[in-house]
């Protein structure tokens, strides 16, 4: 059973949302918070295995109580669900430790499987949000703090690494490469664990930082 925080200033989204996720049986929704001081407090006591996260709520917002979730319960995992895109939010949540980004125009059948992507361990960007991220970074310089971070990946792990960051999923890295879903699925578990990160995302984040992604064509 995957147990849910939902953490939205607005009731009306929250009763929708725990209305959706009542329709899967492996899926229970433990606590709702309103606030982000309150969503803290909800993750400290029931550490739900995933959080639904809004980013405007008054006072703590979404970043910062993500970050904040993150420090004491690294196992928790968040998904920031928002009406908005601006990049701003895409990196800040990115940064926070989210390991998805979804807007809430997203279908149900999509809210439940985000929550189970996440819940498996696995990360999650809309293809919107992946192009924005791809953009932003293509107009900046790559940021290593020191060394090549992927030269421990063999020349196979690197393209496949460069694929996952131009938004591609496993199936269609699967199609680019003429490999096996399960192959690339292998190789970008081998890449997470030697880079020491914690999901796709974050491997997303160092492919563009080290200069390895560029621009969707």
């Amino acid at each position: 059973m995957i147990s849910v925080l939902l953490a939205d200033d607005q009731h009306l989204v929250r009763a929708g949302f725990r209305s959706l996720l009542r329709r899967d049986k492996g899926v229970q929704v433990v606590g709702e918070a309103s606030t982000g001081d309150e969503a803290v407090r909800a993750a400290r006591t029931l550490r739900p295995d995933v959080i639904l996260m809004d980013i405007r709520m008054p006072g703590l917002d979404g970043i910062a109580a993500t970050r904040e979730i993150l420090a004491f319960a690294p196992g928790i995992r968040v998904i920031i669900l928002t009406t908005f895109e601006t990049d701003e939010y895409v990196f800040a949540a990115l940064a926070a430790g989210a390991s998805g980004f979804l807007t809430k125009e997203i279908e149900p059948d999509g809210l439940r499987q985000a929550v189970r992507v996440v819940a498996a361990g696995d990360a999650l960007l809309s293809p919107s949000v992946t192009r924005r991220v791809v953009g932003q970074f293509a107009h900046r310089p790559a940021v290593s703090p020191g060394g090549d971070r992927l030269a421990a990946l063999t020349e196979r792990e690197r393209e496949v690494v460069r694929l996952v960051a131009s938004g591609l999923s496993n199936e269609e890295i699967a199609r680019e490469l003429v490999i096996s879903p399960l192959t690339a699925k292998t190789h970008i578990t081998r890449a997470i664990a030697k880079l020491g990160v914690r999901d796709r995302v974050q491997l997303v984040i160092i492919a563009f930082e080290e200069g390895l992604a560029g621009p969707l064509s």
